[in-house]
């Protein structure tokens, strides 16, 4: 199942990026720690073209460190770009940031050349608790579902720091069916674009392959040590809603019900700290987004050449 969602208020972020992006001398990303390379947006790399880099993992507090670690090194390894880790609601790492931009442009400071930042990100990524963290007010809306934030607008933070907050925004098109599945089960996708069953039990395959321990300590399904692991996904899902008391009549387990309840175990961080996928892993998935991605064009594009051969008409 590929997860699509661009509502129509994406289109004109991206526009906004477009327009504005000529006078930016840093993009500020702000990635969800739990998928860091799921929620890059690729889009977004093709906007800002060269401009300097800063990627922030947010919510560094509910990932795997060891894995947070993995992602810092391999977005520090690449070109014009730095990453750091915080926790949005924490005021003294997010202040780091302001330096981590000057470090990208530093002939940018002062009143005559005012250091001028877009920062952006995919929905629910928590951009603008870190933009009220970094202001110390309220100038964002905040919530915990995809979307909140609308409009671009201008915020100064010091007298030569000025900050473009831009609505989240995903891309027309998941090439990588795996960030699909992990964008829906974090929420930065909205809920009618996908089915939540399919997504939960997306989310136990690879729970059971990296944190079996942790589902067995949150669920408590009284099974032999090491049989969580090796269970089908249906039968865990359901194990979990017959466990959880989400039951329909006849004896029948509510799986729409216990599909929300996983997910939110997630998205919480009731379930521990995790981190859904490794900079390896997200690379092999992406590789193999492209080659059947290419392999789609080049039947459309055959497709499309036997419909111009077929409708052609033969000249006397």
């Amino acid at each position: 199942m590929a997860i699509q969602w661009f509502p129509g208020h994406m289109h004109l972020t991206k526009k906004a990026i477009t327009e504005r992006i000529k006078d930016i001398d840093v993009v500020i990303e702000v990635l969800d720690a739990r998928l860091p390379g799921s929620s890059a947006n690729p889009l977004l790399a093709e906007l800002t073209g060269h401009k300097p880099t800063l990627k922030v993992l947010n919510k560094q507090d509910v990932a795997d460190p060891d894995r947070t670690a993995l992602w810092l090194g391999w977005y520090n390894a690449q070109s014009a770009t730095r990453a750091v880790a915080l926790d949005a609601s924490d005021p003294a790492p997010a202040r780091k940031l302001i330096d981590a931009c000057h470090l990208l442009a530093p002939n940018r400071g002062g009143m005559a050349k005012p250091m001028r930042v877009l920062i952006c990100g995919v929905p629910n990524v928590g951009k603008s608790t870190l933009i009220n963290t970094l202001t110390n007010k309220r100038q964002a809306k905040t919530g915990d579902e995809a979307g909140i934030t609308k409009l671009e607008q201008r915020i100064t933070l010091a007298d030569d720091f000025y900050l473009w907050d831009t609505p989240g925004m995903l891309w027309p098109r998941i090439v990588v069916v795996e960030s699909g599945y992990n964008l829906a089960a974090s929420g930065a996708i909205g809920r009618n674009a996908y089915d939540e069953e399919l997504v939960a039990l997306e989310l136990l395959r690879r729970l059971q392959t990296h944190y079996a321990p942790l589902l067995e300590a949150r669920y408590k399904l009284g099974l032999p040590g090491g049989t969580v692991a090796s269970m089908h996904d249906e039968d865990l899902l359901e194990a979990i809603g017959r466990k959880r008391g989400a039951m329909l009549g006849g004896g029948r387990v509510n799986l729409q019900k216990t599909a929300e309840i996983v997910m939110t175990d997630f998205r919480t961080a009731i379930l521990g700290r995790i981190t859904l996928e490794t900079p390896t892993e997200f690379e092999a998935w992406r590789a193999a987004g492209a080659l059947a991605d290419a392999e789609r064009e080049a039947k459309k594009q055959a497709r499309e050449n036997r419909k111009k051969k077929g409708s052609g008409t033969r000249e006397p």
